[in-house]
């Protein structure tokens, strides 16, 4: 019975990672405490119990961003994923994956992505990336290029890649 639960236990926290990383964005806590009780994965008690055996075993991080905490896969948590990534049944996976892409459609509504640029001088233009969730400012980066056809491109991309590119960033950053 004890080993049973620690197997259960285990295969759930497995399961988180599995969430964190296919989201590919820092999440708060309550962003992911909605989407485990809407999708009834798990009860509240063991997730934030879970959560917190994550990170405190170096498998998640709780970074704070100006006035929010987030929880974020390390690099450890997916290498310990892809050891494991086994033993999350395939049709739950492939459910999980559907639930993440609507989740994620839901969330990017919530966030604003902006991107423009100005002209600065003949051969000089000062790009601005933001991401704001929520009317907190994410992320507001200012990039300074030396073509309008760098700029736009820049700005397009951005536009369909920001939670990525932002991901990313504080990945590079906090590890």
């Amino acid at each position: 019975m004890f080993i049973d639960n620690l197997k259960h236990e285990a295969e759930n926290k497995l399961l988180l990672l599995y969430i964190l990383d296919k989201f590919k964005v820092p999440l708060t806590n309550n962003q992911i405490t909605d989407f485990i009780m809407e999708n009834e994965i798990l009860n509240y008690f063991m997730l934030q119990q879970f959560l917190s055996e994550l990170v405190n075993s170096s498998l998640v991080e709780y970074v704070k961003n100006e006035d929010n905490y987030y929880y974020l896969i390390t690099e450890k948590g997916k290498n310990t994923l892809s050891y494991f990534i086994d033993r999350i049944p395939n049709d739950l996976a492939l459910n999980i994956d559907k639930l993440v892409e609507n989740r994620k459609k839901i969330l990017l509504k919530e966030t604003q992505i902006l991107a423009n640029y100005v002209k600065k001088s003949k051969n000089d233009y000062i790009v601005e990336l933001k991401v704001i969730e929520n009317n907190i400012t994410l992320i507001d980066l200012k990039l300074d290029v030396v073509s309008n056809k760098q700029a736009k491109l820049i700005c397009d991309k951005w536009k369909k890649k920001a939670q990525d590119i932002y991901g990313e960033i504080i990945k590079l950053l906090i590890e």
